[in-house]
């Protein structure tokens, strides 16, 4: 087995940890609206989960490990990357708020969940890179 192979598997499991674990958040309320479901859909695509994979996480989302980032620039650029997926696709309308919250929490930010999410949003209608968005997560949380 090549070197690059074990990458590739390393990766895709913990895309599959960092799915599963946005699956619970989802369905934190016991299930989870029209609204998410497309959410879902979309990033199951673009964290490149199979069909198989998708079908089994939404049934047993507890089966993954979570792979929690554990440094804080890591969970910022989570948040980034979460946070641009709601905000560019307007998928969940009036529920991006609440869902990116839900995310903001379970990916380990303390403190002020809505001031971190108002201003992740605010930040993408600005149209920041991810430097900018890090660099002004950072001073609000410090």
């Amino acid at each position: 087995m090549a070197y690059s192979d074990l990458y590739d598997t390393g990766f895709k499991e913990r895309n599959k940890g960092h799915f599963a674990a946005i699956v619970r958040v989802a369905l934190a309320n016991g299930n989870f609206s029209e609204e998410e479901k497309i959410f879902l859909d979309e990033l199951a695509n673009r964290l490149d989960i199979s069909q198989e994979d998708y079908e089994k996480i939404l049934t047993h989302p507890e089966k993954y490990p979570i792979n929690p980032p554990y440094l804080e620039e890591h969970r910022i650029e989570r948040l980034y990357d979460l946070a641009r997926m709601v905000y560019v696709n307007h998928m969940l309308g009036p529920k991006q708020k609440d869902i990116l919250r839900k995310f903001t929490v379970a990916l380990g930010f303390s403190g002020d969940a809505d001031m971190i999410v108002n201003k992740a949003l605010s930040l993408l209608v600005l149209e920041v890179d991810m430097e900018t968005f890090i660099e002004e997560i950072r001073k609000l949380k410090h």
